[in-house]
């Protein structure tokens, strides 16, 4: 035997509406639509009764981890999907509140950017994933974005577990928010990120692992001053070291740096980085593994493949190359530099020395 539900009180511009009103309002009309719009909703809900609800739903052990007794969280979550249109269900599956963050799953990600109009293809295997974007307002223009384990390897992702255990849904999901965001980040209201690419640990279906059930409130106890050491500095601001997390797109232009053989690269990517406003981003410098800023890497790296490359002893092969006797032995000192990597404005260097003694022996 079916049973009616009374819906809760809302409030509109004209007051609140009536228990009977809020009955009629769920009675079919003849026009139809679409299935989520019958889901359980905070659209006919006054803000006490979305409180209980929530505080109901944070008690569920149903709910992913990071909801558990945390109903302000659920509260958030549920408003930010209402926001964008989608069901009770669907959001506290799909989006999380990570580090006090918003994220979505790559599947939302996708989803959100079809139901907007705009096309998109995606090809995965275990070593590459492609994802390709068409806008519905310039279907002639595609928006590509390629993870492949080269990729994933100079991010330092593949020694993770999730990784090792899942390669291509990893992949995938990278592709997916990477190409989401370039082509049509207008879709993902903000929540710009999957929980994997703000450090949490998850499963094969993006959903986080890490995030245990947060337990109600003990009493508020004095803490110490963490020790100095614990403490670091990054741009203006000072840190927790165990708190700091790196930026998950400036992260990946300080490794392709370090990767990095010449100057002009590293500028390129210098200038790319001020373009896209994340300069003064939080990283983990590959040079020190301390926190810095991506801009103050940036630099620190073309000062690095600026300066002349000598052996690991120290050796000045200019230096010899003045204090040689002759220019046969400015070459063979040419040849030796060369052998160990020099760069070629050093070794033209060591060349001009070896000209002028040449031109000296002539004359």
């Amino acid at each position: 035997m079916a049973m009616a539900v009374e819906a809760p009180a809302s409030i509109t511009a004209e007051g609140p509406t009536s228990h009977t009103q809020n009955r009629a309002a769920l009675v079919p009309t003849t026009r139809t639509a679409p299935a989520a719009s019958q889901a359980l909703s905070l659209n006919a809900m006054s803000v006490q009764d979305a409180w209980g609800f929530a505080k109901a739903l944070a008690e569920s052990s149903l709910l992913p981890r990071q909801y558990q007794n945390n109903p302000g969280s659920v509260l958030w979550a549920l408003e930010y999907g209402r926001g964008i249109g989608l069901d009770v269900i669907t959001t506290i599956q799909s989006v999380h509140v990570i580090q006090g963050k918003a994220t979505q799953s790559a599947d939302l990600m996708a989803a959100l950017t079809r139901r907007a109009g705009h096309r998109m293809r995606m090809t995965s295997t275990d070593d590459r994933a492609e994802v390709t974007i068409y806008r519905s307002d310039d279907p002639d223009f595609p928006f590509t974005s390629v993870w492949d384990t080269a990729k994933a390897t100079r991010a330092k992702l593949l020694n993770k577990d999730t990784w090792q255990q899942y390669p291509a849904a990893m992949l995938r999901a990278r592709a997916i928010s990477e190409c989401v965001r370039m082509a049509c980040p207008e879709v993902l209201h903000g929540a710009i990120y999957t929980p994997e690419e703000i450090g949490a640990a998850v499963d094969a279906d993006g959903m986080p692992l890490d995030s245990p059930a947060p337990q109600p409130a003990p009493q508020p106890v004095r803490e110490e001053a963490p020790a100095q050491d614990y403490m670091v500095r990054v741009g203006n601001a000072v840190v927790r070291r165990d708190a700091f997390q790196p930026h998950p797109d400036g992260q990946e232009f300080a490794d392709q740096a370090a990767a990095a053989e010449n100057v002009a690269a590293v500028e390129s990517l210098r200038s790319t980085a001020e373009a896209q406003g994340i300069d003064n981003s939080g990283i983990l410098a590959p040079d020190s593994g301390e926190p810095d800023v991506l801009s103050s890497y940036l630099m620190r790296r073309e000062e690095a493949l600026s300066e002349p490359k000598t052996d690991s002893g120290g050796r000045d092969y200019l230096h010899e190359a003045h204090e040689a006797p002759d220019a046969a032995t400015v070459r063979r000192i040419w040849q030796e530099a060369k052998s160990d990597s020099a760069v070629p404005e050093y070794l033209e260097q060591i060349a001009q020395v070896g000209r002028a003694k040449a031109e000296r022996s002539a004359a």
